[in-house]
């Protein structure tokens, strides 16, 4: 049976200054481990540590520009874009003028398969 997803719930960030994570599917909203999907919203000047994820993550940008930093350089994923990362890569993302993005990760997200780099 399908279920209905009547709205999101409300996550904690990382990074500074805040930014707001709103999760549709995933481990605190529904439950599921295999796969999650949120909506960012991150104000300009936002950035987090650097990560390397055990999980893969598409991020496809709504609007504003995300950075994301990787081992081999940076990419500036604007609106209409999106980015693949992959298990075991390390990468920043950051906003300098801020986005909006869905992020859907590949299991779901969870603080303890993220492994950022304080």
């Amino acid at each position: 049976m399908p279920t209905h997803i009547t709205g999101p719930v409300r996550v904690a960030a990382a990074g500074t200054p805040p930014k707001t994570i709103d999760e549709y599917a995933g481990r605190v909203a529904s439950g599921t481990t295999a796969f999650s999907v949120a909506r960012m919203s991150s104000p300009p000047g936002w950035s987090e540590p650097p990560q390397t994820p055990e999980f893969d993550e598409c991020t496809v940008v709504l609007d504003g520009l995300l950075l994301v930093e990787h081992d081999g350089g940076t990419l500036d994923v604007k609106a209409g874009e999106a980015v693949l990362t992959h298990a075991g890569e390390t990468i920043r993302y950051s906003t300098p003028h801020g986005a909006s993005y869905f992020a859907i990760c590949v299991p779901a997200f969870s603080p303890d398969t993220v492994h950022r780099h304080e």
